[in-house]
Formats: C-alpha cells, sequence, structure tokens
C-alpha cells in the first residue's frame, strides 16, 4: 500500500466532506468536488478519512496515494486556503489589481491584462507584488504560473516575475 495512503486524514470543523458517486468537501472558504477513481475505497469514519486501494495492482495502490493527496489538499483548501505569492524586479515593472483581471506593465509595448478564472482572487499589497489565492491549490499555482509565463527572470539581470521565494541564481557577463 501506499505510503501517502496510509495517513489517514483527519476532518476539522466547520469542514464537512460526503462520498457520493466522488468525494465533495464543503467548508468555510467554499465547496469543492473530485471524482472518484474505481481503483480506491474511501471510507468516512468519525471524522476520519482513510484511502485503500482495490485490488493488488500497482496502478490501484498509485491512486490510493494520489486520491488521499487530493482530498487532503481539498481539505485544506475549503478550511485555511492556498495562496502564492509573485514578485515584479524590473524598473517600470509594475501590476494592479482590477476586479478578476490583473494588469501588468512588464517592458513590453503594450499591458499585459490576465483574467482570472473563477474561484481565484488577485491582490496587489504593492506595485511590484501580487498574491494569488483560492481553495484549489491547482488552479492556484496554474494561475501564478501563468502569469510568471509573461516575463520569467532572465539570468543576467534578474528582471521578470518571480515567485516571493524564488532564488534566482544569475550569470556571469561575457569577457572579452
Amino acid at each position: 500500500m501506499s505510503r501517502v495512503a496510509k495517513n489517514p486524514i483527519t476532518v476539522p470543523k466547520g469542514v464537512e466532506v460526503t462520498l457520493a458517486g466522488g468525494v465533495s468537501v464543503k467548508g468555510p472558504l467554499g465547496s469543492i468536488s473530485q471524482p472518484a477513481s474505481p481503483d480506491v475505497a474511501v471510507a468516512l469514519n468519525d471524522g476520519v478519512l482513510t484511502f485503500a486501494p482495490v485490488g493488488e495492482s500497482i496502478r490501484a495502490n498509485a491512486m490510493a496515494g494520489t486520491m488521499r493527496a487530493l482530498v487532503n489538499n481539498m481539505v485544506q483548501g475549503v478550511s485555511k486556503g492556498f495562496e502564492k505569492r509573485l514578485t515584479l524586479v524590473g524598473v517600470g515593472y509594475r501590476a494592479q489589481a482590477q476586479g478578476d483581471a490583473l494588469n501588468l506593465t512588464l517592458g513590453f509595448s503594450h499591458p499585459v491584462v490576465h483574467k482570472m478564472p473563477a474561484g481565484i482572487k488577485v491582490e496587489t499589497p504593492t506595485q511590484t507584488e501580487i498574491v494569488i489565492k483560492g481553495i484549489d491549490r491547482q488552479a492556484v499555482g496554474q494561475v501564478a504560473a501563468d502569469v510568471r509565463a509573461y516575463r520569467p527572470p532572465e539570468p543576467y539581470k534578474g528582471k521578470g516575475v518571480r515567485y516571493s521565494d524564488e532564488v534566482v541564481i544569475k550569470k556571469e557577463t561575457k569577457k572579452k
């Protein structure tokens, strides 16, 4: 059995889990659902979720760990939420949140407008900081990666959009 699937998930107070045709999790920040894999048996007993593979196949074993990780992210998302922080490094690089859109000035001849998908909120505490929040971990990470892809950090000066905890190793310039 997968080592990840062996760890049960304790459901915190205020979070409601439903196991009908899949796994639905409802909490103070919202609700999210995931279709269940036929290779995994999910059980809810006294506020504890357990996952077990159905059969002895390698796929069932892998899917048990995957389902456990996905459901754990869902429980954390509806109770605490997820956030990614991005930093803009460069002269004149600015960001501004306007409703469900993020306006970026990244040194192009035109401003870049990134529309946020449903369930994702964006904030700009300063002009060079972006905070992306949501209950779906995958969606938050994907939006952050999409915004970073507009101008990834370049290796010589370090200019661009980077994660706040990202370390950019700079290259030495060419010598004659």
